[in-house]
């Protein structure tokens, strides 16, 4: 009987530390998340000051990214636009994906 109650015991203290380690990782930040996505040929991207914008052959789209805590940039000679965040937590990393 003495053992069933250190089981259950140790359970309870097992059970308290998956919930208190889920709260950690729940508050956590990440420290930098960075996201890359290739742009194709006959595109031309343009980024200045978190407005993107984007001519192809059907036209020109435009973009304002002003209100994402969001670093935007061309890389690879313009052939990759790269997106990165600093210190986010997990619903504000979904803004990248």
């Amino acid at each position: 009987s003495e053992a069933v109650l250190a089981w259950k015991h140790c359970r309870h203290i097992a059970d308290l530390a998956r919930v208190a380690s889920r709260c950690l990782l729940a508050e956590m930040k990440t420290l930098v998340q960075e996201e890359s996505i290739p742009v194709p040929k006959g595109i031309k991207i343009s980024i200045k000051s978190k407005i993107v914008e984007v001519s192809g052959k059907h036209g020109t789209l435009k973009r304002d990214f002003k209100h994402l805590p969001i670093e935007l940039y061309l890389a690879n000679s313009g052939h990759e636009v790269r997106a990165k965040m600093y210190f986010a937590k997990s619903k504000q990393l979904s803004m990248l994906r």
